[in-house]
Order: C-alpha cells, then structure tokens, then sequence
C-alpha cells in the first residue's frame, strides 16, 4: 500500500474548504488536465455521506473510469472517498480539515496500490506516487485559489 500524506494551510472558514472539497463542479476544475468528468451518480454540486461519483479521465493518454463512493463523512471535519471500481487494486482518501489562527490546515491522507503484483508495486513506486501527489497537490491549490478569493460563491451555488 502507497501512501501520500499532504498538508496545505487555506486562509479561509473550515465549512468553506470542506465545501469545496466535496463539490463535483470544483474537482471538474481542478482535474482539467486530465479531461475528468463526473459521468454517473453525483455528478454536479456537493457530495455526501454513501453517494457515489462515477469519473471519466485521460491519464497516460488512457481513458479510465473510475467509480467512487462516500464511505465515511463528518462535515466540516473530514470525508473519505473509497474507489469502487477503477483501475486501482484499491484506493482510499481521507480529508481532513482543522480549523486555526490563519484559518484552514487541510490534510490529505492518500493510499492507493495497483494490480499486477510486482509489476504494479514497480509502477507504483517509479511513476504513480509522485503522479498521485502532484495531481493532489495542483488539486489543492485550486482549492486554495476558490477558498481566498471571491471564486468559491461561483462554485458553491449548486450547494444542495
């Protein structure tokens, strides 16, 4: 199991990161690289405790879906989204969120491993860990971007 562990300060409410951390049109952004879109479930707004997100995107030039689900959810102080189908063997991520005097440390706790055994574990190791980590943290700075500006209120409007 490959882990990543990430912290990032917002200066920003607790509520808001969390928001943005679980809207569907803010990943779409933050994920406009790889050409990810929310193609079943949840698909548009904020996402919520056992609801699934099912995402198309291009990686490595591959198209791959990806199928992920709300396994644990405490709002503002965490969520964790699970893969349920996907490329992955597995995957799961934690965000976690704790208020302080400059206003938000997010904290992402990432664990993925890939098929294929040995291969996998050489893949895992040589490219997708720090293709996991960067894709995390360009992420993040998008959050960060929405979160200390006026940008959140165009994002957060779908909020159910």
């Amino acid at each position: 199991m490959n882990r990543i562990t990430l912290k990032t300060q917002i200066n920003a409410p607790v509520k808001r990161c969390f928001n943005l951390s679980t809207s569907i049109d803010l990943h779409k952004i933050s994920a406009s690289k790889s050409n990810e879109e929310a193609i079943d479930g949840i698909t548009k707004g904020l996402i919520k405790l056992n609801e699934t997100v099912t995402w198309k995107a291009k990686h490595f030039g591959v198209w791959f879906r990806m199928k992920v689900k709300i396994t644990e959810y405490d709002e503002p102080n965490f969520f964790v989204d699970e893969m349920i189908s996907g490329a992955f063997k597995s995957m799961k991520h934690r965000h976690e969120f704790k208020q302080n005097d400059n206003g938000t440390l997010m904290i992402d706790k990432f664990e993925f491993s890939s098929p294929l055994g040995i291969l996998g574990k050489i893949v895992d190791h040589l490219i997708l860990k720090n293709y996991m980590t960067k894709f995390i943290e360009e992420r993040n700075q998008v959050i960060v971007e929405f979160a200390e500006s006026e940008k959140w209120k165009e994002v957060l409007k779908h909020e159910r």
